[in-house]
């Protein structure tokens, strides 16, 4: 769980119409969930638009062990007293922020109810443990994420959850977009970017393998950095692009001649 300051501002190149839905969808208090591929940036467009809109972020990563308390706050106990502690959810109500849980699907069920009442037209966190009810001020927003690939009917997203929020469809930028943010983010030059996003869209086309993930534009990122510091190409494909997406030794040797064809052996 993290939290971040007014003030910073990361790079984001916008592929649609996302910066002016998130805008409205805030000024009009409603609540966004964004769902898309895992490493297509989803994380870094609400780190944007937090900066952007000049809120303090507060980031939760969700998993199976996460539970309300984790979001809403827990008592504890130090130098023999008992003392309140707000979550990252309160905190953010609080302080008129954005609340953002990466990967909602992963929380427990029993989790995810308690956004329920702020994420409907009442926009309350009642705090069971000290009585409170809280009132979230006009510039607090819930932002909820999940990857729709990962969907089962164990960790699908409940209709009477997903229908509390407006949606944005995330998918891997445009070809041109995706070696902008490459060349930008990593410093490579445009000659390998272009190479690398050819290789990641050709990658992604493979259904063949059964991979669980596509190659994403972190992966490239990060193959990237790996190339501008002077590592070899062909390595650092398989370092920072390859081995990720999986671990049959078979499947990594038949995308590394997908690599070979482009950057050579």
């Amino acid at each position: 769980m993290a939290g971040q300051s007014e003030g910073e501002e990361p790079f984001y190149l916008p592929t649609a119409n996302e910066i002016a839905l998130f805008e409205h969808a805030w000024k009009n208090r409603l609540p966004v969930l964004i769902k898309g591929p895992t490493g297509c940036g989803k994380t870094r467009f609400i780190s944007y638009m937090a900066a952007q809109l000049g809120r303090p972020l507060y980031t939760v990563s969700c998993h199976d062990d996460l539970t309300s308390a984790d979001l809403v706050g827990r008592h504890l106990i130090g130098d023999g007293a008992t003392y309140w502690v707000d979550g990252p959810l309160t905190r953010a109500v609080r302080e008129g922020g954005i609340c953002y849980l990466d990967e909602v699907v992963e929380a427990r069920k029993d989790t995810t109810v308690v956004l329920h009442p702020l994420s409907d037209d009442r926009r309350i966190l009642p705090i069971e443990r000290t009585g409170e009810e809280l009132q979230a001020p006009p510039e607090f927003m819930l932002v909820v994420s999940y990857n729709p690939g990962y969907q089962n009917l164990l960790k699908g997203m409940k209709p009477s959850t997903r229908q509390r929020f407006i949606s944005i469809r995330f998918d891997y930028p445009p070809f041109e977009q995706e070696q902008q943010i490459v060349m930008q983010e990593s410093g490579v030059d445009e000659f390998n970017a272009k190479r690398l996003v050819s290789l990641g869209q050709s990658l992604r086309k493979l259904k063949e393998h059964d991979l669980e993930e596509s190659a994403s534009t972190r992966l490239l990122l990060y193959t990237a950095i790996l190339i501008q510091s002077g590592f070899e190409p062909a390595e650092a494909c398989r370092a920072a692009l390859i081995e990720p997406l999986t671990d049959d030794e078979e499947t990594v040797e038949a995308l590394m001649e997908v690599v070979y064809a482009t950057y050579g052996q």
